[in-house]
């Protein structure tokens, strides 16, 4: 008990001493609630022009990066982050989604704390591992068993190896410009273009991602429309008896953050059990829109399931779930497994400990009151746009969103495809926000978090409503 209190008042102190370095960081005159664009001599940018020299690109995170540099960050307080120019900026980005109670969130601190001074990882099991598992399965009994590793991109591999192995075939199905993260045959068309996204049949095309990708790769994915069920349920008549799976995600932030058809999720769940493939869904991001994840929301029964985010409360992870019988691709115990999964910080305590402590807080009136509040979000923009005369919406489910431009109805990638200029016009929206104190990501997609009331979506609402309409005032 005594060592207990010794760490706790050393935690105290550190994070009153981060607070007097942050506010002394702050440029002559500088105060939180000023904007949040960097000035020519501030911290922010000394610091991307230091890393640029060590690290390619300057940043670690492509997808998070925007010009000339992204802020700093110094700490998070709740819904706000203070970067090292002290600068307070509400955070509606949430490191992609995963921060559901927002940053710093006490008892995720608390249970991180207690868990760190028993250890930080073991090369053995322990009973947190357990209790994770054991909380996925409460929430959802289709997660009957669960593997834990340290990334969505690794649950995703691992579900994919796991239908190859059950299904002895070697093909997957994924949705046009839908991401499942950093893996070969995943990637296929991320993000093809008009001028290449059809074959020679007027079908969604298998398109590389990156330099180097293997031919190979790309005769062994078939792409799918995400908002055409009829050309979809064509395309797996044909190609489903050689499909290991299908792999999709019902509220797909890359393919314009809207729900997927239960047309189209319907043509999937018939043809895989039609044609024997697996059914994977990919609530990595999803997974935070319903107490027990996306997939009962769209009436899908799913072999495996893979989340991330919002499971580990802000520290590193990944899981696959399943059915017993299914999952037993990577039961280890009783020989060689027909998948090998696994990982030096797989299952580490701290990260089972920080799950905890997120799902725990996530409950059934946690899901309800952040979902109202993305519903009031979406209202209240829409709302304004309507009253200014502004072409533009919102869409999303729950607290998820993304802003785009121009009257015509988003149902999937290609129809919330942004070509140069309204590209571009995206970007000066989204810095623009930046300016007013508000992150979102890039594409000016976000979320909101368990720390934010009415106070903070109006000021969302208003602010995106004022940006929008003074950055398309100049394009008159």
């Amino acid at each position: 008990m005594d060592q207990m209190i010794q760490l706790t008042f050393i935690w105290i102190i550190s994070f009153i001493v981060a607070i007097q370095v942050g506010e002394t960081m702050m440029s002559p005159g500088q105060g939180h609630n000023s904007g949040a664009t960097a000035a020519a001599t501030s911290r922010s940018e000394a610091a991307y022009l230091r890393e640029a020299k060590v690290v390619p690109g300057g940043s670690m995170r492509a997808a998070s990066w925007f010009k000339p540099h992204p802020p700093y960050a110094a700490r998070g307080e709740g819904c706000f982050i203070v970067d090292i120019d002290g600068r307070r900026i509400m955070d509606c980005a949430n490191n992609f989604f995963s921060l559901i109670h927002g940053h710093a969130f006490p008892p995720v601190l608390a249970a991180v704390q207690e868990a760190m001074v028993k250890g930080t990882a073991f090369g053995m099991p322990t009973e947190s591992e357990i209790m994770l598992a054991e909380t996925l399965a409460a929430r959802n009994p289709r997660l009957e068993q669960t593997r834990f590793c340290n990334s969505g991109t690794e649950a995703v591999l691992a579900a994919v190896k796991a239908a190859r192995a059950i299904t002895g075939r070697e093909r997957i199905a994924k949705f046009e410009g839908c991401y499942h993260g950093a893996y070969d045959w995943i990637e296929v068309s991320l993000d093809p273009t008009p001028a290449n996204w059809n074959d020679e049949n007027g079908n969604p095309a298998s398109i590389g991602t990156n330099a180097g990708t293997p031919e190979s790769v790309l005769r062994e994915v078939v792409v799918l429309p995400y908002d055409d069920p009829q050309r979809c349920a064509e395309i797996l008549r044909r190609e489903g008896p050689t499909l290991a799976a299908v792999i999709l995600d019902p509220h797909a932030s890359r393919a314009g953050a809207v729900p997927m058809s239960r047309e189209t999720t319907a043509v999937v769940q018939e043809a895989c059990r039609r044609d024997g493939a697996l059914l994977i869904v990919d609530e990595v991001i999803s997974f935070r829109l319903g107490f027990s994840g996306a997939s009962p929301l769209f009436g899908l029964q799913p072999d495996l399931v893979t989340t991330a985010k919002i499971i580990g409360g802000g520290l590193p992870i990944g899981a696959v779930s399943g059915s017993a019988k299914l999952m037993s691709v990577f039961n280890h115990a009783d020989g060689k497994p027909k998948v090998s999964m696994g990982g030096t910080f797989s299952g580490n305590p701290l990260s089972m400990a920080a799950g905890l402590a997120s799902l725990a807080n996530y409950d059934q009136a946690a899901v309800g009151r952040l979902n109202g509040l993305g519903d009031l979000l979406r209202n209240k923009v829409h709302d304004g746009f309507e009253k200014a005369g502004i072409k533009a919406h919102v869409s999303g489910l729950g607290s998820l969103f993304r802003l785009h431009l121009g009257a015509a109805k988003v149902t999937g990638y290609r129809s919330a495809y942004a070509g140069p200029e309204t590209s571009q016009t995206l970007k000066n929206i989204h810095r623009g926000m930046l300016d007013e104190g508000i992150l979102l990501t890039p594409n000016c997609s976000g979320a909101l978090s368990t720390p934010m009331s009415e106070t903070e979506v109006s000021r969302l609402a208003d602010t995106l409503g004022a940006v929008v309409a003074k950055e398309l005032s100049t394009r008159v």
